[in-house]
């Protein structure tokens, strides 16, 4: 299949030059409202203009003629819209376009389309468009639509002050990578920080000053969630900052999918940590990341989940802190919240259980019960990460804080992944998830009387050949009856 268009993407000059429109219809209405992005002069040719189409028109002062249709009429346009809805009309306006070598689309007639029109996300003077060569306008749009969410809505104002700076730049700057830097910092940095804050007055302060010290901006630090792992729950702001890092140090849990969302030509650092093979101790890692945000870097640290469980962000941004070094928390969905979501499972639930406890399996070892273990006892949900290999321990040590054995236990490996895999069961079953040898993904544990509630359906039993019934045994099933009811 080959990879090469049939069309030649380019954007025409339009400002203060005619484009004729011709029709009476929606289809015209359409094409008229995606000319008003542009400083188009638009003429529409319109003899029974249906009523919110004249409305709109007369609204926003067009110039609009009412006789039918005539070859001259497309006489001084540089680009023709044929959107009557009767395709031999539509032709014969495109055939005189075309005799008078204006380029002419005809709607849902390709052979008749000098030119297609694209999907549009206006951030003027910045504009994206996408086309699928008449294939999927659906499409088209779809892509559009994710499109303008990632793009901030302040881009624009931002690409208009750099048309400003762009002669001094020029001037100041040497070609090559110092002018690089100073845009790609422009565009990533202070200054557009403040042009989305709406404060052009500093933006413009920010901007001057990068321009007075271009080379030495100090380097900058962001903590960045990558979420359970599924690309898609990767927030906005993490792609952003991950777009604008000159480094990305991440974990080994973070799937190379995300890793490879960054810049294409950031730098990447894998410090991978998983048990029993530590590419880097931690206090290297605090070491690396004031190193490189110390060379004026812009470095994203890529953490599985949520930065602030159980990513150990508190020792580094402790040691950001002590070296001077500005650091900011991007926020990801973390584990807990992934497995509840492929379980259908309510964490809280009014009457059941009002309290959620996060903790490591690791807590439950040792000889001391940890304080809120005893939470469990009044109905808590408790949510254990990294909980596969001491499940015998997390499950002996709450039976004895006095959480019944027949308490619902839902488990997730690769929560929102596509590899996913879920099982339940209930406490007395959880020791025989650490036999489980095939589970190496991250694993997992949700327990509490709010678990009952959750759906089982795409879910195998924890115990081998224990049919879904079974395995939520009758005072499980009476906590799921309680729980529905």
């Amino acid at each position: 299949m080959t990879e090469q268009l049939t069309v030649f993407p380019a954007f025409f000059r339009v400002a203060q030059k005619c484009v004729a429109v011709f029709g009476n219809g929606e289809e015209a209405f359409a094409k008229v409202r995606l000319l008003m992005n542009t400083q188009a002069r638009i003429v529409v040719h319109a003899d029974k203009a249906e009523d919110d189409f004249a409305a709109f028109l007369q609204a926003h002062r067009i110039e609009t003629f009412t006789e039918s249709f005539q070859p001259a009429q497309v006489e001084g346009a540089v680009l023709v819209f044929a959107a009557t809805g009767d395709a031999a009309e539509d032709r014969a306006v495109v055939a005189a376009a075309r005799e008078r070598k204006i380029p002419a689309n005809a709607v849902d007639q390709p052979e008749f389309c000098d030119f297609l029109t694209p999907a549009l996300v206006n951030r003027a003077p910045v504009a994206v468009a996408i086309g699928t060569e008449g294939a999927g306008p659906v499409l088209a749009q779809m892509i559009r639509a994710q499109i303008d969410q990632l793009l901030s809505p302040s881009l624009g104002a931002l690409a208009s002050l750099a048309q400003a700076y762009r002669d001094v730049a020029d001037r100041v700057l040497p070609r090559g990578v110092a002018r690089r830097v100073f845009w790609r910092r422009f565009f990533s940095g202070a200054v557009a920080d403040q042009v989305s804050l709406g404060d052009m007055a500093s933006a413009r302060r920010e901007a001057s000053r990068l321009l007075q010290s271009a080379g030495q901006v100090p380097g900058h630090v962001w903590l960045v969630g990558a979420g359970p792992g599924a690309e898609d729950l990767l927030t906005l702001r993490a792609q952003r900052v991950m777009m604008e890092a000159d480094v990305i140090v991440y974990d080994a849990l973070v799937p190379q999918a995300i890793v490879d969302m960054g810049r294409r030509d950031a730098e990447r650092l894998s410090v991978g940590k998983r048990k029993g093979c530590h590419s880097k101790s931690q206090d290297e890692i605090n070491a690396l990341l004031v190193r490189l945000a110390g060379a004026g870097k812009r470095v994203v640290r890529l953490k599985s989940g949520d930065p602030l469980v159980y990513g150990r962000a508190g020792e580094e941004l402790a040691a950001l802190r002590e070296a001077g070094i500005t650091c900011e928390i991007v926020p990801g969905i973390t584990s807990a919240f992934a497995a509840a979501a492929d379980f259908e499972l309510p964490l809280t639930l009014r009457g059941v259980a009002s309290s959620l406890v996060f903790t490591t399996g690791h807590d439950l070892t040792g000889d001391v019960l940890p304080d809120w273990a005893r939470l469990a006892i009044s109905g808590a949900t408790i949510a254990v990460y990294m909980g596969r290999t001491v499940a015998a321990s997390v499950a002996d040590r709450l039976m004895q804080a006095g959480l019944a054995p027949e308490t619902t236990v839902a488990v997730v490996e690769n929560a929102s992944r596509p590899e996913r895999r879920l099982f339940h069961g209930t406490l007395k079953d959880l020791p025989d998830l650490q036999y489980r040898d095939e589970l190496d993904g991250p694993v997992m544990v949700i327990i509490g009387d709010a678990v009952a509630g959750a759906n089982f359906t795409r879910s195998q039993p924890l115990v081998r050949g224990r049919a879904l019934g079974a395995a939520l045994a009758e005072p499980a099933q009476k906590q799921t009856d309680e729980v529905r009811n």
